[in-house]
C-alpha cells in the first residue's frame, strides 16, 4: 500500500457510496409519485402504465445496487485480491515471447471479466426484464450472442492488443501519441464498418417495405440534406420489446434504422418526428462533437497512463508487482472507469443540450405535436419514469425527463 493506494480506494469509496446513494435516493423518489400520473400526462397516460415504469424503474435500481457491490469486489479482487498477479504468473509460466505473452494475458483477462458479468446479464434479461414482459429473447440466442461477441472481442482485440503492445515497446516515449492517433483512425473504421459489417451478425435488416412512410422519409432527408445508404428495419423484436430508431454509419455505409418494435408503436407523422429529431443529432453536428470531446478525453487519459505505467508506485499502488505494459493497460482498464465517474454530470449536461438542440431542429422540419406525442408512446411502451428524481437525472440521464423535454418542444410549438 502507498499513497496511490490510498487515493485510489478513496475514489473508489466515494463513487460506490455516491452510486447507491443516488440509486436510493431514485427509488424513494419514484415510489413517493407512483400513486398519481402527472398532471401533463394525466391524459395520455393511464394510471397502470405510470405504476408499471415506477415499479421497473425500481427494481432496475435494486439490482443495479447488488451489480454495482458485485463490481467493487471483483475490481478489488483483480487487484488488491492478487487476480492479475495470478494470471499475468499464469502466462508468463509458458515461457511465450513477452509480445505474445502479453497479448494472451490481456485477452484472457477481458474474456473472463465478461464471463464473470454474464450471471448478471443472463438474470437482467431473463428475471428483470421478463418480468416487467419485455424480454423476446432465448437462453439459445442469449448464448449464441455472447459466443459472438466473445470471438469479435478475440478477433479485434488481439489486433489491437498486439498493435499497442508493439506501439509501447517500439516506439519510444511519445508511444501513447501514436497509439491515441491508432485509436482514433480504429473508431473510425468500426463507425463505418459497424453497420454493414458486424450488426447483421446479431440481427436481420430488412429495407423498409411500407411505400407510403418510405417516400415519407426519403421526403425527410431531402428537406434535411441528408443521404443514406438505405432506410432498413431491424428486428429488435427477437430480444427486446424495447422500440427505438437511429442512423449509424460513416461516409458511404451511413444507414437510417427503425426497430420493428417501433413501427409498431407509431404511427407515421410521429416515426417522421422521430426520425427528425435523430437528423437534428446529424445536422447540429453533434456525433462530431462527441467523437471530438471522447478524443481529447483518450489523449489525456493515454498520456496519464504514458507517464503512470513508467511509475513503480502505479503498480504497487494496485496490488501489483510485476510491471509491464501489458499489466499497465489491464490496470488502467480497471482504474479509469473510476476516476471518469466524476465526469458524469458534465457530459450528461452535454448530452441533455444536443437533446434539446436535436428536438429544436426536429420541430422546425417536421411537428413538435407529433414529437410529443412519439415520445408519450414511447416512454409508456418503454416503461420509462416520468418521475424521476432531479438530481439522480441531472447525473446520469443522457436525455432531460420528460415533462422538461415536453415543455421546451412545446415553446417551439408555440
Amino acid at each position: 500500500m502507498n499513497e496511490f493506494s490510498w487515493i485510489f480506494l478513496a475514489a473508489l469509496f466515494l463513487m460506490t457510496a455516491t452510486e447507491l446513494w443516488l440509486s436510493m435516493r431514485q427509488g424513494k423518489h419514484v415510489q413517493a409519485h407512483r400513486d398519481k400520473v402527472p398532471k401533463a400526462f394525466e391524459d395520455q397516460i393511464s394510471l397502470s402504465a405510470h405504476q408499471k415504469a415506477a415499479d421497473y424503474t425500481v427494481a432496475k435500481g435494486r439490482f443495479g445496487r447488488k451489480e454495482n457491490i458485485y463490481g467493487v469486489i471483483i475490481l478489488l479482487a483483480w487487484t488488491f485480491g492478487g487476480g492479475l498477479a495470478l494470471l499475468s504468473n499464469a502466462w508468463d509460466g509458458l515461457g511465450l515471447s513477452s509480445m505474445l505473452t502479453g497479448v494472451l494475458f490481456l485477452l484472457s483477462f477481458i474474456v473472463i471479466g465478461s464471463l464473470l458479468d454474464l450471471p448478471f446479464s443472463y438474470y437482467r434479461t431473463f428475471v428483470l426484464e421478463d418480468k416487467f414482459g419485455f424480454n423476446r429473447n432465448t437462453p439459445a440466442l442469449f448464448f449464441s450472442d455472447f459466443i459472438k461477441q466473445t470471438l469479435l472481442t478475440l478477433i479485434m482485440g488481439a489486433l489491437l492488443i498486439g498493435v499497442a503492445l508493439w506501439m509501447m515497446q517500439s516506439t519510444g516515449e511519445l508511444w501513447w501519441l501514436y497509439l491515441w492517433a491508432a485509436w482514433i483512425g480504429f473508431a473510425l473504421f468500426m463507425m463505418w464498418a459497424y453497420p454493414a459489417f458486424i450488426a447483421p451478425l446479431f440481427n436481420k435488416f430488412t429495407p423498409l417495405d411500407d411505400a407510403a412512410l418510405q417516400q415519407r422519409v426519403e421526403n425527410l432527408l431531402a428537406r434535411c440534406g441528408f443521404k443514406s445508404q438505405g432506410i432498413f428495419v431491424m428486428d429488435g423484436s427477437r430480444r427486446s420489446g424495447h422500440g427505438n430508431a437511429y442512423f449509424t454509419g460513416l461516409g458511404s455505409n451511413k444507414r437510417i434504422v427503425f426497430f420493428d418494435t417501433l413501427l409498431n408503436t407509431l404511427n407515421e407523422d410521429q416515426i417522421e418526428a422521430v426520425l427528425a429529431h435523430e437528423l437534428g443529432h446529424f445536422r447540429r453536428k453533434h456525433v462530431v462533437k462527441n467523437m471530438v470531446v471522447m478524443a481529447v478525453i483518450s489523449l489525456i487519459g493515454l498520456a496519464l497512463l504514458g507517464w503512470a505505467s513508467n511509475q513503480t508506485w502505479f503498480y504497487e499502488g494496485l496490488g501489483v508487482s510485476q510491471q509491464s505494459n501489458a499489466m499497465a493497460l489491464a490496470l488502467f482498464m480497471l482504474v479509469i472507469p473510476v476516476f471518469m465517474f466524476f465526469l458524469h454530470p458534465l457530459m450528461t449536461s452535454l448530452s441533455r443540450k444536443y437533446e434539446y438542440e436535436a428536438d429544436a431542429y426536429a420541430a422546425s422540419v417536421s411537428s413538435a405535436d407529433d414529437l410529443i406525442a412519439a415520445l408519450v408512446a414511447l416512454y409508456k411502451e418503454n416503461a420509462s419514469t416520468l418521475t424521476p428524481d432531479p438530481l439522480v437525472s441531472a447525473v446520469y440521464d443522457s436525455h432531460p425527463p420528460a415533462a422538461m423535454r415536453i415543455a421546451h418542444l412545446q415553446m417551439n410549438s408555440a
